[in-house]
């Protein structure tokens, strides 16, 4: 047992510890572009770039309204949107209409109405990739129906993205919680990202490290055409990350961006709401293989609980390993909280958290193998064919 506990406490201080240099080291170099040196229009040869923002929505009613009329109040002069009811059987359709009939809609928002999904498509790609298809932009936002911009959001990122150049650019949103269960999940879920996603990687040419969010994935349209367009990701659930994996494996310059309140979403309500929300993703995340799933559950109960268990089951100097292993996740979340509204003291409920996430991979590995497949806002999507459509 002893030589055990030492072993294992090793192991967690050399990988969190490591996980923390890392983030200290590479986060500073993630661009904050609500700097004022991004607070202009893009430079180009031909002027402002023209930018079609596309905005996919099924039962939407609660959030698309607000969503539209902050995308329409852009301070950015040429750009067009065009939002696609997929198959929405709540009052979404009439609300897309009765903005896209204001004055200030008027030659700058289309709706188009999707009545019938094609065989071997999800929804939202499908939706993506129609309104793609009928747009004029040279660049191409993708984002989703509940996300609310503030006026300069585009323009501060076509700044950014044609300095740099990139030809995908994520802007990472500010997530609005309401309660300490949204943000002890949120909290713990940044943690996760910094030790999994390594940001500061993905502008290196030479790693693997890609992004995509569906909130905000900027994308040259060129560039979108060269990898296939939605149509290579019809049947990808997570076709947000997969986007910016194609992007990247294919050559092209890809950048992920701070931009504190540029874009904001609530994510769900409460912490089970996140759980829900995540259950439809994390098996998906595991390419669909129980195995995998199996022992991704004890990594992630081993990496994130048993620090906190050594604590109280090592003696003398074997606690020390644990001592690192805890502090170091500590410090990830104080500099996580410098660029969120999450104070660092929600590492104390980071044992609860770790368990909820234990339990959700858990519970979508469970649930889509009950149900054989997937279930997203009301329609079905067998298993077998999301296997076949993974990129």
């Amino acid at each position: 047992m002893t030589f055990f506990l030492w072993s294992a406490g090793l192991v967690l201080a050399l990988i969190w510890f490591w996980s923390l240099l890392g983030a200290a080291l590479g986060m500073p170099k993630v661009p904050e572009i609500t700097r004022p040196q991004w607070d202009r229009n893009p430079v180009t040869p031909g002027g402002n770039p023209r930018v079609t923002v596309v905005v996919p929505a099924r039962n939407e009613e609660e959030t698309i309204e607000a969503s539209l009329l902050r995308l329409l109040a852009l301070d950015y002069d040429n750009y067009e949107i065009i939002a696609v009811n997929d198959r929405s059987n709540d009052r979404t359709a009439t609300i897309m209409d009765r903005v896209a009939a204001t004055p200030q809609a008027h030659g700058r928002l289309k709706v188009i109405h999707v009545d019938t999904l094609p065989s071997g498509w999800l929804g939202k790609t499908h939706a993506m990739w129609t309104a793609a298809r009928q747009g004029s932009g040279e660049w191409i936002l993708f984002t989703d129906a509940d996300v609310l911009f503030r006026p300069d959001a585009v323009r501060r990122a076509l700044a950014y993205a044609e300095a740099e150049p990139a030809d995908h650019v994520v802007l990472f949103p500010s997530m609005i919680m309401k309660n300490i269960g949204e943000r002890m999940m949120i909290a713990f879920f940044q943690a996760l990202f910094v030790f999994g996603h390594r940001p500061w990687r993905v502008a290196d040419p030479e790693t693997d490290d890609h992004m995509g969010v569906g909130a905000f994935n900027l994308i040259r349209r060129r560039v979108y055409e060269e990898v296939g367009t939605y149509q290579a990701l019809r049947y990808e659930v997570l076709d947000d990350m997969k986007l910016g994996k194609v992007v990247k494996n294919a050559g092209h310059a890809q950048r992920n961006v701070f931009g504190r309140d540029l874009v904001s979403i609530h994510w769900a309500k409460g912490a089970l709401g996140i759980v829900r929300n995540l259950t439809k993703n994390f098996f998906a995340i595991m390419s669909f293989q129980w195995p995998r799933t199996i022992a991704s559950c004890f990594m992630l109960a081993f990496l994130n609980l048993m620090p906190f268990a050594g604590l109280w089951l090592a003696h003398g100097w074997a606690r020390v390993p644990y001592l690192i292993a805890v502090l170091s996740i500590f410090l990830i979340y104080w500099g996580m909280s410098s660029r969120s509204a999450i104070p660092a003291y929600y590492f104390f409920l980071h044992p609860i958290s770790s368990t909820l996430f234990v339990y959700t991979l858990f519970r979508s590995m469970v649930v889509t193998l009950w149900q054989g497949g997937v279930v997203w806002r009301g329609t079905k999507y067998p298993l077998e064919e999301l296997r076949r459509g993974l990129v």
